[in-house]
């Protein structure tokens, strides 16, 4: 989806009510490529991405996906104030706003009631920040209100607990919110819980504000890296073959491709001198990536190999290292990051 909609996008004049349309489809599909990322995140360790951000847009993004989620008999309400800045795991980010929404949503499944998310800036004083085990000084507060069941105190000494859970069996795992006291610990914020039973709960979280240097300015459309190499790329999947050769050939690269990943070693066995870069895919039938990977720099040790995949536990970069590949690009393919991917192993960045 996002492939094809940036190659579609590439030859649409701005002005075209289409173009907007279009870019709406990119935001879902990015939107969609960070929720898969999210749900990995449960399952393992991801890699993180520590970067700048925006709590207010990250916020908004997530509750968007809550409120759908909503059952009619919740009344939604919202008040984002803050635009500050904090370093963070966007995702992570996400993660917490989805998870309190969600355990709120959960307390007032039987009764309905009201779902309150608040976001402000805040300056912790000595002592306060001192009780919360952060730093003093400004901080982001999240507030997540709900007019649900409530919490016991003897339940909200134990709820950050890993495993400790309220919820009945198959509801939940009692991770949610270990996770996201350790996430918030990770970036030098804490999470704070207060309860009536029979009357509902709050949850407060508070992000260190990231006093940036300068403002952020409206980013300008970034510049495709092009180059006129000879790439031979290789993936099983027809229409992952058929974009990537596309996006390739629009940044001006000559692309032979395979969805047979023997038949492409064959090839490039009788002319190895015929390519500069390799790309292939992970999970192939018949002979993997890096097994693909291997048997090409026997041939020619010196060849750039670029890995695609799209669950980063089938390879570890150490391991990919070890193979003698370059780079390992994550799935969904976006053209930018695989111009930037491509030109920086052609040069031998």
């Amino acid at each position: 989806v996002i492939g094809y909609t940036e190659i579609v996008l590439a030859d649409m004049p701005r002005d075209d009510m289409a173009h907007f349309n279009l870019e709406q489809v990119l935001k879902a599909g990015f939107r969609a490529k960070d929720l898969v990322k999210q749900i990995l995140t449960f399952s393992r360790q991801a890699d993180q991405e520590i970067k700048p951000v925006q709590v207010r847009q990250v916020t908004q993004e997530a509750l968007t996906l809550l409120r759908a989620s909503l059952p009619s008999t919740i009344e939604f309400r919202h008040d984002l104030k803050s635009n500050a800045n904090v370093l963070a795991d966007p995702i992570q980010i996400h993660q917490i706003v989805m998870n309190l929404g969600t355990n709120a949503a959960h307390a007032m499944e039987e009764t309905g009631g009201v779902l309150d998310v608040r976001l402000t800036n805040i300056c912790l004083p000595l002592l306060w920040a001192k009780n919360l085990g952060v730093k003093p000084g400004d901080h982001i507060e999240l507030k997540v209100i709900d007019t649900g069941q409530g919490i016991s105190p003897e339940t909200c000494e134990r709820i950050f607990d890993p495993f400790f859970t309220t919820k009945e069996k198959g509801r939940g795992t009692g991770m949610g919110l270990s996770v996201v006291h350790g996430i918030l610990k990770n970036c030098g914020g804490a999470v704070t819980v207060e309860s009536t039973v029979g009357k509902g709960s709050t949850f407060t979280v508070f992000f260190p504000v990231l006093h940036m240097s300068r403002p952020p300015t409206h980013q300008k459309e970034r510049v495709l890296r092009r180059g006129q190499e000879r790439i031979l790329f290789v993936d099983d999947e027809p229409f992952q073959s058929d974009m990537t050769g596309q996006i390739l050939r629009r940044l001006g690269y000559d692309v032979i491709a395979f969805t047979d990943s023997v038949a492409s070693l064959r090839k490039f066995s009788l002319t190895p001198d015929a390519f500069d870069l390799v790309i292939t895919d992970m999970t192939m039938p018949r002979m993997t990536g890096a097994e693909l990977a291997r048997k090409i720099l026997e041939i020619k040790p010196d060849m750039p190999i670029i890995l695609c995949s799209g669950l980063s536990e089938s390879i570890t970069r150490d391991k990919a290292e070890f193979i003698g590949i370059r780079e390992i690009l994550m799935k969904p393919i976006v053209m930018h990051d695989m111009a930037e991917t491509v030109r920086r192993v052609l040069d031998g960045n």
